[in-house]
């Protein structure tokens, strides 16, 4: 019953931090669409009115300049029509003062910067139509700089941004760590029933006869103990089913279990409730189950008694192969070992419905899930299965 009430606290903890992680996602996408539309819409109306601002200080500045050149020059020479038509010694007054153009845009050796009056006739020295000419544009940056670059908004928006990615890995972080945590795990009694299967695998007779088959004890493949024992008892060596009469943590009924305990030389009488014995009882049986068997008749003759890779098209499923080797006297056996997790998976669910007799396809296909993600308790089906053994189990 404990184990039942910390993995209930465990779901709804997981619950509750998978729900924070969305509302919070969905709070800092908003927050970045936020930003970005307020940066880009703030980046274009500071643009053009910088642009428009400049545009019209530099008209005013400009006709102020030129009146007062105007005005300097017919203070210095005179306001005489016929120099202005072109009578008397215009062209003298040219050749001593220079060409009346050039004297709008310069005064004495300082250059104006200023922009031609929009009524003048004469084409500017500059030829780029926009008034905004290279010279005024150096004026411009030497006086007050590049907009783009001193704006506070954009330190501030671009702040925003990093703080808001920042606390999305945080969010991230945390959810990852509350997954592996404590909230995804194996049940405690796994533990218990794996140091149990290491001892029942220290007896050499669990592997099968003739053929030396060891899928149940060997370290890769080793979880298939324990899967069972989770699947059929949910690891109570105390189990006990009144209508098959099957007892033990690997379920199987006293007579059965005595029988291939026999093969197994056990030092002492053999106790379907021990988990040790239960385990090696398994242990052998599923060996037995894999590479079949070779018994002796009530006639003395020897029989041979197929297992599952004695099929060339479970071999084909396990292996890629259907190849499959035989020898007088022994059953047969792939050509090729079973090293896929996808081929090992396949076979612990024929071996479950074979072991159980009478299990589901679903049930064997569970195993086989279980067996598949022995490393990977968080793994949704892997829950989801554990939720129903628990809702189940005694």
């Amino acid at each position: 019953m404990r184990a039942h009430s910390d993995y209930g606290r465990r779901e709804r903890r997981l619950a509750d931090l998978k729900e924070q992680t969305v509302i919070l996602e969905r709070t800092l996408d908003s927050v970045r669409m936020s930003l970005e539309s307020e940066l880009s819409e703030g980046a274009e109306g500071r643009a053009a009115g910088s642009v428009a601002e400049e545009r019209s200080r530099v008209r005013r500045s400009a006709g102020r300049r030129h009146h007062g050149d105007e005005a300097a020059a017919r203070k210095q020479h005179g306001d005489e029509p016929a120099a202005r038509h072109g009578h008397g010694d215009e062209p003298a007054a040219r050749h001593q003062h220079g060409d009346e153009p050039a004297a709008r845009y310069h005064h004495g050796d300082q250059p104006a910067f200023m922009m031609p009056p929009e009524s003048a006739h004469q084409e500017s020295p500059d030829t780029d139509a926009d008034p905004l000419t290279a010279q005024w544009r150096t004026e411009a940056l030497v006086s007050h700089g590049r907009h783009s670059t001193h704006q506070p908004h954009f330190r501030v928006g671009r702040k925003a941004l990093i703080i808001a990615a920042a606390a999305a890995v945080v969010v991230t972080v945390i959810l990852v760590i509350a997954l592996s945590g404590p909230g995804a795990s194996w049940p405690s009694s796994v533990a218990t029933v794996q140091s149990e299967a290491a001892r029942a695998c220290q007896n050499p007779d669990v592997k099968s006869e003739p053929d030396q088959v060891d899928f149940a004890c060997a370290p890769d493949t080793r979880q298939v103990l324990w899967v069972f024992a989770l699947m059929t008892s949910y690891d109570d060596p105390q189990f006990s089913d009144s209508q098959t009469g099957r007892v033990g943590l690997e379920p199987i009924t006293p007579d059965q279990g005595g029988q291939v305990a026999w093969s197994l030389n056990l030092h002492s009488p053999y106790n379907p409730l021990n988990p040790v014995d239960s385990l090696e009882v398994a242990a052998r049986a599923i060996n037995s189950i894999i590479g079949g068997a070779t018994v002796t008749s009530a006639s003395g003759s020897p029989v041979v008694q197929p297992g599952l890779e004695a099929t060339a098209a479970n071999c084909l499923r396990y292996t890629g192969s259907a190849a499959v080797t035989s020898r007088q006297g022994f059953p047969g056996l792939c050509a090729r070992p079973v090293t896929t997790l996808a081929g090992q998976a396949a076979l612990v669910a024929d071996i479950y419905q074979k072991w159980m007799v009478g299990a589901t396809p679903q049930a064997a296909q569970d195993a086989a899930v279980l067996f598949e993600n022995a490393g990977n308790p968080g793994n949704p089906q892997v829950q989801a299965i554990l939720r129903q053994l628990r809702n189940r189990a005694p």
